[in-house]
């Protein structure tokens, strides 16, 4: 057959454009099948206050953390349980830490819910990932079940796990009743000490690259949960480091935690009709304090700006390492904290030893923890909103379109887990070695990430007889088993300066027996610690 030469360039031409057609077709069906399973990077900081970093209103430099916030989302009502260990417990389960297992802390009292340790009917998010196809990776601090390798990482759903099962307590060297694992491998421990130079927050980021790499080599998505000791006590790091900060904290807390404020009013995060919370009564007037005492505070609040600071360097390396290996764009990014600012150690907080050496101990104590949870009540261990605001940043270039915005409904650590089955495709289980799994409690964030509403129920706490109830715009929150219940409007007191419970004792009622219906359901013990059982 003789085909002409202008029917052979039309010919071609429609052969090209069909070729052109098709191949833009399966980059598109590419395109969206990656980007509804991205890489997932859960970042979980330890005691750092909603205030700490720049784009919540901190004066300590976190440029990367900020970055993320830049070309994603801040949430502004997310919310953690309180303590360190409900929190992971939380997190790795998508259930209230009483059904997992971790109603305290890891203290075994002899009751499923208070066992201190992961139920058998409950999976992780590295479970869950790793069924639908994902290398599951941890770093940094377990802390829910440390005793026995069956309770570690490598036991509940990690592929990779290089870290501390036993819990935190150390930055530069291994402390008594603690050892860092590789997998079920202990490389390191009091008999065996660590190299010099060692420094959690940079290891655990060097072994997070690690396994990313080993996830691109199998051509696999990754989740990898970073969960970093800092700014936890000990407070930590080089003579370098901690001097870059020193004389920053001389104007003290009442004047910087002022400025903290001013800075979040100016970005719109909190409402300006929402009064600051005061100093706490144990807390000294800044002014009142000797130099002595001046110098010792803000030598206290350089070593945990130093922490906060090295953090944020260690977020900004492995944004580095995906941008490096073209992994960022699809890959959601998670940062948040386990809890707000610890109060731990009370208003003078603890200077024993050198913050530069591994054997010193250092707390920032009240003084500090009041400013850096700035606007808001109370500390860690407690239900007021310093003890369960968080800061939650979502960054994910492929996924979320909105750059810089704020998010402001209610969310909180249960969500987690739904977001993961949500964004793997992987089903969440109703068997799991034998044994029932419960039902997820919380739900997917995506829907929040693109602006729509979510229809969710109330939300739960309860810590040390510390108990809370959200509902709508009402809050419910107590202090101790035996504190009278508290009423708060959110919307238009989130600093809970205006108990209500006096004036709506209807709704204080309504809100207290659905905490206790969540408590019978959920294994709570109502009023604070079970005794322990033989």
């Amino acid at each position: 057959m003789i085909i002409h030469n202008h029917f052979r360039w039309q010919f071609c031409a429609m052969a090209v454009a069909l070729l052109i057609h098709v191949a833009e077709s399966a980059n598109a069906q590419n395109s969206q099948s990656t980007t509804s399973r991205p890489n997932i990077v859960v970042i979980l900081v330890d005691d750092m206050g909603f205030s700490d970093i720049g784009c919540y209103g901190g004066e300590i430099p976190t440029p990367h953390i900020d970055r993320l916030a830049a070309g994603g989302l801040r949430f502004t009502q997310f919310y953690n349980t309180g303590r360190c260990c409900p929190t992971r417990a939380t997190l790795l389960t998508g259930l209230y830490s009483h059904q997992a297992g971790v109603g305290h802390m890891t203290g075994d009292y002899g009751i499923p819910s208070y066992q201190g340790y992961l139920t058998d009917d409950c999976v992780t998010i590295g479970d869950v990932a790793r069924s639908a196809g994902y290398l599951s990776t941890m770093t940094g601090k377990w802390h829910v079940g440390g005793n026995e390798t069956r309770m570690w990482p490598h036991a509940r759903g990690f592929d990779r796990f290089y870290g501390c099962p036993q819990g935190g307590g150390y930055m530069m060297q291994v402390r008594k009743g603690r050892s860092i694992v590789l997998n079920d491998d202990v490389v390191a421990s009091m008999e065996n000490p660590l190299p010099d130079g060692w420094y959690a927050t940079d290891a655990w980021t060097d072994y997070g690259i690690k396994f990313i790499d080993e996830a691109i080599e199998m051509d696999k998505p990754f989740l990898l949960y970073l969960a970093h000791n800092a700014p936890h006590f000990p407070l930590q790091a080089t003579a370098e480091d901690i001097a870059m900060f020193r004389g920053k904290y001389l104007d003290g807390w009442d004047v910087l935690s002022q400025r903290r404020h001013e800075r979040q009013l100016a970005m719109g995060l909190i409402d300006p009709d929402w009064k600051k919370a005061d100093r706490p009564e144990k807390v000294a007037a800044w002014d009142s304090l000797t130099d002595e005492q001046r110098d010792r505070f803000d030598h206290m609040m350089a070593a945990y700006a130093a922490c906060v600071y090295l953090m944020d360097q260690s977020v900004g390396r492995l944004v580095a390492a995906l941008e490096e290996r073209q992994q960022l764009d699809n890959t959601l990014i998670l940062f948040m904290s386990d809890n707000g600012g610890c109060a731990e150690s009370g208003p003078e907080g603890r200077t024993d030893g050198d913050p530069t050496q591994a054997d010193s101990d250092w707390y920032c104590g009240m003084s500090w923890a009041w400013m850096q949870d700035t606007p808001f009540r109370k500390f860690k261990h407690y239900n007021h909103e310093g003890g369960i605001g968080t800061p939650l940043i979502a960054h994910w270039p492929n996924g979320i379109s909105a750059r810089g915005e704020y998010r402001r409904q209610p969310a909180h650590l249960i969500d987690i887990m739904a977001t993961i089955v949500d964004l793997t495709g992987a089903d969440y289980p109703r068997t799991h070695n034998g044994h029932t799994i419960q039902p997820m409690e919380g739900t997917s964030l995506s829907p929040i990430f693109a602006d729509k509403s979510v229809n969710r129920g109330p939300l739960f706490w309860e810590h040390e007889g510390n108990a809370a109830v959200r509902q709508g715009d009402w809050k419910l929150v107590r202090l101790g088993g035996k504190g009278a219940w508290e009423l708060y409007n959110l919307p238009q007191d989130r600093t809970e300066q205006n108990d209500l419970a006096a004036t709506r004792p209807q709704k204080a009622a309504e809100l207290s027996a659905l905490w206790m219906e969540w408590a019978q359901r959920c294994g709570v013990s109502p009023n604070g610690l079970p005794k322990k059982q033989n």
